[in-house]
């Protein structure tokens, strides 16, 4: 994973802004919007790629510090040429950073290609504080099974073009529609959430259920004990 990274680090933004039609960044502002962050909160902006949640949140919440992961120095050394000062290599799975630090985490398109999803929810839930927020991006299979195969050969050809005439290797970009074979789907992700110890999850669907938006609080309960019901509400965009 981090020598694909590694790969595609400098055309990281322009095929995140490609294979979203070019509404990459207004849904991202929409999850800054949607996590309703106080001045001067602490968050961690997960499998970061060039910062842009980094960027948002210190442009848009008074005295905000962002603190940038990836498991890719690459992807950290281009946030840091784009202005994002804080970052660190991490494994989503084993964050270094102690229980209840930041106030939100932002992962964009990272869920989907952390090894162990359910051990990665959990990893954040412990470094994000009681009654803080989870906001996650991603792609994800639409409903519809004939939706699916046209959103998949979409996704394929759009990255065997794209691998093609930026680095002479089709397969470079196909990574996109081969993981998300594997992923869940949006409601799914929505329950795994509650189950994991999250409540108010949230989820807005773009491009046909193609991509997923998802908002969650962390319940404000320590390790063993009965968590209430939470909610789930899927909304429009």
């Amino acid at each position: 994973m981090r020598a694909m990274f590694s790969t595609i680090a400098p055309r990281y933004d322009f095929i995140t802004r490609a294979f979203s039609f070019g509404m990459d960044s207004r849904w991202k502002r929409l999850g800054v919007r949607d996590a309703r962050l106080e001045p001067g909160a602490r968050v961690l902006d997960l499998a970061c790629g060039t910062g842009d949640f980094s960027r948002l949140v210190a442009g848009s919440v008074d005295g905000a510090i962002a603190v940038a992961a990836d498991l890719t120095p690459g992807m950290l050394r281009r946030a840091r040429e784009r202005g994002v000062p804080r970052g660190v290599c991490a494994d989503a799975l084993r964050l270094p950073f102690p229980d209840a630090t930041f106030d939100c985490v932002f992962v964009g398109y990272g869920l989907r290609n952390f090894p162990g999803l359910t051990a990665a929810v959990d990893e954040i839930r412990r470094v994000t504080k009681p009654g803080g927020r989870l906001v996650s991006l991603d792609f994800f299979l639409p409903r519809s099974a004939v939706l699916r195969k046209i959103y998949l050969g979409y996704l394929y050809l759009q990255g065997a073009l794209w691998g093609a005439l930026l680095h002479g290797r089709p397969r470079v970009y196909t990574y996109i529609p081969d993981s998300l074979r594997g992923f869940v789907s949006i409601e799914e992700l929505s329950s795994l959430l509650l189950s994991n110890g999250y409540q108010s999850v949230q989820a807005r669907a773009f491009i046909l259920g193609g991509i997923g938006l998802h908002g969650a609080v962390n319940a404000p309960y320590g390790p063993g004990t009965t968590l209430p019901s939470g909610s789930m509400k899927r909304i429009s965009p």
